[in-house]
């Protein structure tokens, strides 16, 4: 009898080692569902905002506007230049000196983006080419920002927009 039970403690025992030995199981598919949400999450967040390009050198007003900014030919104006999608068009001393009403150099780099842009610029030359947003410091004059967007008509830009900054209406104080 004796022999009866060792042999079944043994048995019993070589059925935990065998136990013990088989690799562990991992259950991927809760772990899928976590990450194809997270992706769609993602893809979906990414899409509905556009970031506008941000710098130092520009601090933007502030506005209770909701609307956001659509993808457009931007205009950036800085303390130094003014630059048409990232490329330096002209300095904005040169642009504050200047006595005429429209920026020549600017709306010719317009105009030239509205070629990239479209094709068929020359057919659309008494068309409207589309918007453009200005960048501008808060500091800068308004003469030069009637400039600028005095070139843009110039160019063809039916619509110019401003990108600011947004800020909660609640703190928004009317008169004075």
């Amino acid at each position: 009898m004796i022999e009866a039970q060792q042999s079944r403690r043994a048995q019993r025992m070589q059925r935990r080692a065998k136990r013990s030995r088989r690799p562990g199981s991992l259950n991927l598919v809760s772990l899928m569902d976590i990450f194809t949400i997270l992706v769609f999450f993602l893809l979906v967040q990414s899409s509905a905002v556009e970031v506008l390009p941000n710098t130092d050198a520009l601090v933007l007003p502030e506005s209770v506007a909701e609307q956001r900014a659509r993808e457009t030919v931007l205009v950036m104006v800085t303390n130094e230049d003014i630059l048409v999608n990232g490329r330096a068009v002209m300095k904005t001393a040169e642009a504050l000196d200047s006595d005429q009403a429209e920026l020549a150099p600017l709306r010719e780099a317009l105009a030239a983006t509205a070629a990239r842009i479209t094709p068929d610029a020359e057919a659309l030359e008494a068309n409207d080419r589309g918007e453009i947003t200005v960048m501008a410091d808060k500091g800068l004059p308004f003469a030069l920002i009637r400039r600028i967007m005095q070139s843009s008509v110039a160019a063809n830009y039916g619509k110019v927009s401003f990108a600011v900054l947004s800020r909660e209406q609640s703190n928004v104080q009317l008169g004075s």
